[in-house]
């Protein structure tokens, strides 16, 4: 990995007030629908503040896990921390396949050749943009798995959502929520709690491993940058929660969904 390439962002756009306002924009844009805004991210990260695509998967990693760390006591305060704990098998089903799950797509991740990462992004581009879309414009419905065919599936869906998230450095949220209400036939707001819950150790997983390979160097060469969009993202994020509802989901979410497609266009074209 070279050294130039990754750990200095475009110049004109590493100031702080572009920085935490880009960081802004996207937490607005997360919390209007209730995540974080790390699949919006991750583009800006390349096409904005020019970093590598392997940075910018770590970096945005390390935002997602300062937005889940915000999010989760704030939302176990909406959400009695009792009713999620009731529910704990549901999370240590999905973790048996997530912790496995994220060390692989970390693993993956780091031996992919550039040219490669970008396209496999531009797919989960899509994927993401797919699963906006069925969440937020559908009746979600539980699938009304029996009970011995529950736990494979959703060690199966925890391992496919861990690599997803590793991969993207994002924490899984748009996926982990459908995946609970179709599996278990949790209520969305009940989902999202316990996404939470399965979110923060899959992402401890991911670090760990991109923690023993030279390109997580880029973290510490831009602590600053860092801090400072996750700083916006997390000012976003509570102005966005405040903003829930004001746009109808019928015009938010196709939006937001085009957002994403573009991404995955630009990405999938990255030289």
């Amino acid at each position: 990995m070279s050294t130039n390439q990754t750990l200095h962002p475009f110049r004109l756009a590493n100031s702080a007030p572009v920085v935490f306002g880009a960081g802004a924009g996207i937490g607005v844009l997360g919390g209007m629908i209730g995540l974080g805004g790390a699949e919006f991210r991750l583009p800006l990260l390349i096409s904005l503040f020019g970093f590598a695509v392997l940075s910018a998967v770590i970096l945005n990693k390390a935002m997602s896990l300062v937005v889940v760390l915000v999010a989760l006591p704030a939302r176990l305060a909406a959400v009695p921390a009792a009713e999620v704990t009731a529910r704990w098998p549901i999370a240590v089903n999905l973790l048996a396949g997530s912790l496995i799950g994220a060390w692989a797509g970390a693993s993956w991740a780091v031996r992919m050749r550039s040219a490669t990462l970008y396209k496999v992004l531009a797919a989960l581009m899509v994927l993401m943009a797919a699963a906006l879309l069925v969440t937020h414009t559908t009746t979600l419905d539980s699938l009304a798995l029996p009970l011995w065919a529950q736990f494979p599936a959703g060690v199966a869906a925890g391992f496919g959502i861990g690599v997803v998230a590793a991969i993207m450095g994002v924490a899984g949220g748009e996926l982990l929520i459908p995946t609970i209400v179709l599996l278990f036939g949790e209520d969305i707001r009940t989902a999202g709690s316990l996404s939470l819950l399965v979110s923060l150790p899959t992402m401890l997983v991911a670090f760990t491993r991109y923690s023993r390979d030279g390109s997580f160097a880029v973290l510490g060469a831009n602590l600053r940058f860092t801090a400072l969009m996750a700083a916006g993202s997390v000012a976003g994020a509570v102005l966005g929660g405040l903003l829930l509802g004001v746009f109808p989901d019928l015009l938010l979410i196709p939006v937001l969904a085009v957002i994403l497609l573009v991404s995955a266009v630009k990405l999938a074209r990255h030289d």
